[in-house]
C-alpha cells in the first residue's frame, strides 16, 4: 500500500499531465476504478462510477436509499476510511441489515442553521487555537466537505399586525445579533468551503429544497448523488426531492466538515406504500400528521423509511417534502422519496439550469436511481412494508403537547375538553371540573374581551413544513379572501403572524392577489425564518398574559409547524396544536379550539347569515388553478440570484480578516469554550465513575427543549443573573438560541425549561435537590455545588430521552455541568450521538428493566464500572451505595464511537489528528 506521501506525489505528477483536471486521490487507490466512465462521450473528463457495471444482481433489489449509501462507499473506497468490505456489506444489505453492522458514509455536503451554526464556527475557531497550542498548523482546521450556513433562527415576532412588521423585526434582529452576525461573516471569510446565506433569506430547509439542493452533484470531475447531513433534525425535508439527508448533532457535523465519514449502523428500510388519491378537502399537512401517528405506532426509530407505490405519483414535490420534513416526529433517520420525473420537473419549475437538469436525469438513468412509482417491477426489497390509502386521510391537527398525537378536526372540541380534566400528561392538564368553563374578562386597547380554557392567543403560519408548499399557502390565502368577503374577522388580541420560508412565497401570494386578504386578518409577513415554530414567538400582550395567569387558563397556540412540545412555542400557551395554514386561520377566526366546525359557525355575516368553515374552504381545483398560473420558474430565479447580496444590513457588517479569531472578553455572545482546556496529545485512560450523585430524575419523552431551551431567558434564571452581572438589562437578554456561542450562558441555561418535570420536585420547574445539603436549588447552582466538592453527576431518564431538535448544547450543557453519564430506557438517535461526541456515556437499561423494576429512587450514589477493554454495546456493571448491583448497556454503538470516547469526544479526536 502506498504511503500518503507517495500518493500525493503521484497525484501531483498526474495533475501536471492532465491540463489542470483534478484527479481524485480516492480514484487513484480505489479498487472500483474499473467501473469509472464518462457520462457523455463528448465530455471525457466528466465521469461517474457506473454502478450498473457491478454486474451484481443484488444491486437491483436494493432500496433506492441504500443505493445512495452504496455509491458513496464505492466512490470513497480507499481501504482506509472506507474499505471494500464496507461496500460488500452495503451491497449485501438484505442479509446484513439484521447484523448490526457498521458502515461509513461520506455525505456530499453539510448544511447548518445559525443556532447550531454559531457554536460550530465557535468550535472551529477554538479548535484552530488548540491545534496551534499543540504545535500544529491551525489552518488545517478548515471545512473539506462543502458547507452552507443559513441564518434563519434569530428573528422573533416582536411586531405583528402592522404593515411595517417585517422591517421592524429585521431591524431588531440585527440590533440583538450584530455581534453574532459579524462573527459568522468572519467565519465565511476565514474558512474555505463555507457559504453563508444572510438573514432575511428564508428558512434553511426551504432554501435547501428550492435552491441549494443539486440532486446530482457535479464536483471535481465526477457526477454522484447529492446527499446532505445538517445540524437541524428537519434536514430530512430534502429527502422529498430525492436527496438523501438527515439531521446530525453539531459535533458530528463538524467532523464531517473536516473530512470524516459518518459511522452508522446499516439501517433497516421500511417501505411505506401509498395508494389512492387524497379527498378534495385534505391537505398535505393532514397527510403528514396521519403518517406521523401511523409510523410512531409501527416503530421506525433508527430506520430509513422509503416511500413507494402509485399514490406517490399523486403527490407534488412540495407534498413529499412536507411528509419528509416531519421524519424526526415519527422517529426515523430518513424519509426518502426516490427521484422520479416529478422531481426532475420540480428542478425546472424552481429555475435550475436546464443543461444541469438534463445531466441529472441522464446520470440517474445510467445508475438505476430514477424511479417510476407506477411501475411495480421497480419495487425493491424492504425490511417491512406498511401501507396507507390516501383516500382514508381526514382533516386533522396534532396536540396538545406532541406532534404524534393526531386529532381529527371533527373531534377537536371533544378531545380538548377531555384533555382539560385528564391527569397531567401528554393528553391531560388536570383542571378541576368546576373550573372547565372559567371565563376571565380583560381589556385590550380600550375594548373588553374574554378568555377561557381553549382560547387561541397565538395563530402562526410558520415553519418550512408548510410554507414551502404552495398548495397549502395559496389555500390559506384563498380562505382568507373568502373570509374577508364574508365579513369575518380575527380578534385583535390574538397574536397572528405569517413567516414564509422564502421570498418566493411572498412573491406568489402577492401576485395571486391574496396577500392583502391575509393582512386584513392580521397575517402580515413578520419575517423570513423559523420564528414561532422554534419558540421565537415574541411577547404576548400584557393584559392577555395577566388574564391567562389570573385564571390559570390553558390558552392555545395554533401553528403550521412541526413541533409543539410543552414550553416550546410560548410559556403561556400550555396547549399547542399543529395544523395546516388554512386551519390556522380558521381557528384564529373562531378564537377557540372548543368549536365543532361542522355544527358551529365561524361567525355571522352582515346580512345575518351563519358562515361555516365549509363555506369558505377552497376546493383543490381552485388552489391548483392559481398555483399553475402564479408559481413559475421566473419567481425562483429572481429571488435566488440575489440571495447572498440582497440584505444591505448584512453587506454593511464589518468582520475581521484574521485566520485566528480574536476573542473579546467583554462579549456575552461569543466566547472561547473550555472544551479543549488542558488538552494534550496523549490519551487519558477512561476511569470508573465513582459515587456519582443523580442531578435529575426524569420520566419519558424529555426533549432537547427541556434540556437546552431555545426561547426566552427567564428573568429569575441563573443565565439572567449572569447577564445582569455583565451589565445587561432584561430587554437585552435575547434568547438562549441566540447565545449558543457563549458557554457561560448555555451552561446556566441547561435544564432551564420552566416546564421541566423532575421527580425530585413536586412541581414543574428548572430545579433539583442538592442531596448533600438537602436544599432545593436551580439546576445550574446545584451542579456548581457538586462540581466544587468534586462529585461526579449522572442523569436518570425514561424512554425517548433527547427527542426533538438536534441541539448539540443538549449534550455540551450537561457536560459542562459535570454530568458523566445518562441512564435511560431509550434515546433519540441524534441526541445519543451528541452525548457520545461530548464524551458523556449513554447508558441504557437492559430489556425489561427500568428505574421502577430496579427500585431506583435517584437518591442513591452510583459507581459505574468502566472496564479496560471496551466493546460496542457491551454490558457494564453499576454499583449503588445501598449495596445493590445491576447491569446496563453502554450505548457506544460502533468502534469509531469508542475511539471518540477514548479521546474525550469527537472534537478532541479531530484536534489530536490535525495537530499530529
Amino acid at each position: 500500500m502506498w504511503s500518503t506521501r507517495q500518493r500525493c506525489c503521484v497525484v501531483k505528477r498526474i495533475s501536471k499531465k492532465r491540463a489542470g483536471h483534478k484527479v481524485s486521490l480516492r480514484t487513484m487507490s480505489n479498487p472500483f476504478v474499473q467501473i469509472v466512465e464518462p457520462l457523455d462521450a463528448k465530455e471525457p473528463l466528466k465521469k461517474f462510477f457506473n454502478l450498473s457495471k457491478l454486474e451484481d444482481v443484488r444491486y437491483a433489489r436494493l432500496p433506492f436509499s441504500i443505493r445512495v449509501l452504496l455509491e458513496a462507499a464505492i466512490r470513497n473506497c480507499d481501504e482506509f476510511l472506507v474499505k471494500k468490505q464496507d461496500v460488500e456489506n452495503i451491497l449485501n444489505w438484505k442479509v446484513m441489515q439484521h447484523k448490526n453492522v457498521e458502515v461509513p458514509f461520506k455525505p456530499a455536503r453539510v448544511i447548518l442553521q445559525d443556532f447550531t451554526g454559531v457554536p460550530a464556527v465557535v468550535d472551529f475557531a477554538a479548535m484552530r487555537d488548540a491545534v496551534k497550542k499543540l504545535g500544529g498548523d491551525p489552518e488545517k482546521i478548515n471545512p473539506i466537505c462543502p458547507a452552507d450556513l443559513v441564518i434563519d433562527h434569530s428573528i422573533q415576532v416582536d411586531f405583528n399586525r402592522r404593515s411595517d412588521s417585517l422591517q421592524k423585526n429585521q431591524d431588531l434582529e440585527f440590533e440583538r445579533n450584530k455581534e453574532r452576525f459579524e462573527f459568522l461573516k468572519w467565519g465565511s471569510q476565514a474558512f474555505k468551503n463555507m457559504r453563508i446565506i444572510p438573514p432575511g433569506s428564508g428558512i434553511i430547509h426551504q432554501v435547501n429544497l428550492e435552491y441549494l439542493a443539486r440532486v446530482v452533484m457535479d464536483q471535481d470531475g465526477y457526477y454522484y448523488p447529492d446527499s446532505v447531513v445538517g445540524t437541524d433534525s428537519h434536514t430530512t425535508m430534502v429527502d422529498g426531492l430525492g436527496v438523501l439527508g438527515w439531521g446530525v448533532g453539531g459535533i458530528e457535523a463538524e467532523a464531517v466538515m473536516l473530512g470524516q465519514p459518518i459511522s452508522m449502523v446499516l439501517p433497516e428500510v421500511v417501505g411505506y406504500k401509498l395508494l389512492g388519491n387524497p379527498q378534495p378537502l385534505v391537505t398535505s399537512t393532514d397527510i403528514v400528521l396521519t403518517i406521523t401517528k401511523h409510523l410512531r405506532q409501527v416503530g421506525v426509530v433508527g430506520k430509513f423509511v422509503e416511500f413507494f407505490g402509485p399514490g406517490v405519483a399523486q403527490l407534488s414535490i412540495a407534498d413529499r417534502a412536507t411528509i419528509a420534513n416531519m421524519c424526526p416526529e415519527y422517529g426515523a433517520t430518513a424519509a426518502y422519496f426516490p427521484v422520479d420525473d416529478i422531481s426532475i420537473g420540480y428542478l425546472v419549475q424552481t429555475g435550475r439550469d436546464k443543461e444541469k437538469v438534463l445531466c441529472t436525469k441522464k446520470y440517474l438513468e445510467a445508475v438505476g436511481m430514477l424511479r417510476d412509482f407506477k411501475n411495480s417491477s421497480q419495487d425493491p426489497d424492504f425490511t417491512q412494508v406498511v401501507e396507507l390509502d390516501l383516500h382514508t386521510v381526514v382533516p386533522c391537527c396534532s396536540g396538545p403537547k406532541r406532534p404524534q398525537d393526531k386529532v381529527a378536526v371533527s373531534d377537536m372540541k371533544k378531545d380538548f375538553e377531555t384533555c382539560l380534566g385528564a391527569k397531567q400528561g401528554f393528553k391531560g392538564f388536570q383542571i378541576a371540573p368546576d373550573r372547565h368553563n372559567s371565563v376571565i374578562k380583560f381589556n385590550f386597547e380600550g375594548c373588553d374581551f374574554e378568555l377561557a380554557h381553549g382560547s387561541v392567543v397565538i395563530a402562526a403560519i410558520t415553519s418550512c413544513t408548510n410554507t414551502s408548499n404552495p398548495s397549502v399557502m395559496l389555500g390559506a390565502g384563498l380562505l382568507a379572501k373568502k373570509a374577508v368577503e364574508a365579513g369575518l374577522t380575527v380578534k385583535p388580541y390574538i397574536k397572528t403572524s405569517l413567516s414564509p420560508g422564502s421570498g418566493v412565497v411572498t412573491y406568489y401570494l402577492r401576485e395571486s392577489g391574496v396577500m392583502s386578504y391575509l393582512s386584513q386578518l392580521g397575517f402580515d409577513v413578520v419575517g423570513y425564518g423559523c420564528m414561532t415554530c422554534i419558540g421565537n414567538s415574541g411577547p404576548l400582550p400584557d393584559s392577555v398574559v395577566e388574564a391567562i395567569t389570573q385564571g390559570d387558563l390553558v390558552a392555545v397556540g395554533v401553528l403550521s409547524g412541526n413541533r409543539n412540545f410543552e414550553g416550546r412555542v410560548h410559556p403561556n400557551t400550555r396547549a399547542n396544536y399543529l395544523a395546516s395554514p388554512p386551519l390556522v386561520i380558521a381557528y384564529a377566526i373562531a378564537g377557540t379550539v372548543r368549536i365543532d366546525f361542522e355544527k358551529e359557525p365561524l361567525g355571522i355575516s352582515a346580512s345575518g347569515k351563519k358562515i361555516f368553515l365549509k363555506d369558505i374552504w377552497p376546493t383543490r381545483n381552485e388552489i391548483q388553478a392559481v398555483e399553475r398560473q402564479y408559481v413559475i420558474p421566473g419567481m425562483f430565479k429572481e429571488v435566488y440570484q440575489k440571495i447572498e447580496t440582497v440584505n444591505e444590513a448584512w453587506n454593511a457588517l464589518d468582520a475581521p480578516s484574521d485566520k485566528l479569531y480574536t476573542w473579546n472578553p467583554k462579549s456575552t455572545y461569543i466566547k472561547s469554550p473550555p472544551f479543549f482546556d488542558g488538552l494534550t496529545l496523549a490519551l487519558q485512560t477512561p476511569k470508573t465513575i465513582e459515587d456519582a450523585y443523580v442531578l435529575l430524575n426524569f420520566g419519558d419523552s424529555v426533549t432537547t427543549d427541556h434540556i437546552s431551551p431555545a426561547g426566552n431567558i427567564a428573568r429569575n434564571s441563573p443565565a439572567a443573573r449572569y447577564l445582569t452581572s455583565r451589565g445587561l438589562t432584561p430587554r437585552e437578554f435575547n434568547s438562549y438560541g441566540s447565545r449558543r456561542g457563549n458557554d457561560a450562558v448555555m451552561a446556566r441555561g441547561t435544564f432551564a425549561n420552566i416546564r421541566l418535570v423532575n421527580k425530585f420536585i413536586d412541581k414543574q420547574g428548572p430545579q433539583t435537590i442538592h442531596f448533600p445539603s438537602g436544599e432545593t436549588l436551580d439546576v445550574f447552582d446545584a451542579a456548581e455545588r457538586y462540581k466544587q466538592a468534586g462529585h461526579p453527576l449522572i442523569v436518570l431518564a425514561g424512554k425517548e430521552y433527547g427527542a426533538g431538535s438536534s441541539r448539540d448544547w443538549a449534550a455540551k450543557g450537561p457536560f459542562l455541568l459535570g454530568v458523566k453519564a445518562v441512564l435511560a430506557e431509550s434515546y433519540e438517535r441524534i441526541h445519543r450521538s451528541n452525548l457520545v461526541g461530548m464524551g458523556v456515556i449513554p447508558l441504557q437499561y437492559l430489556p425489561g428493566e427500568d428505574a421502577r423494576t430496579l427500585g431506583l429512587t435517584g437518591r442513591e450514589r452510583y459507581t459505574i464500572i468502566i472496564p479496560e477493554n471496551l466493546k460496542p454495546q457491551m454490558n457494564i456493571q453499576i454499583k449503588l451505595d445501598t449495596g445493590k448491583t445491576f447491569h446496563a448497556i453502554m450505548r457506544f454503538d460502533t468502534d469509531v464511537e469508542l475511539t471518540y470516547f477514548h479521546n474525550g469526544g469527537i472534537l478532541n479526536y479531530m484536534i489530536r489528528k490535525m495537530a499530529s
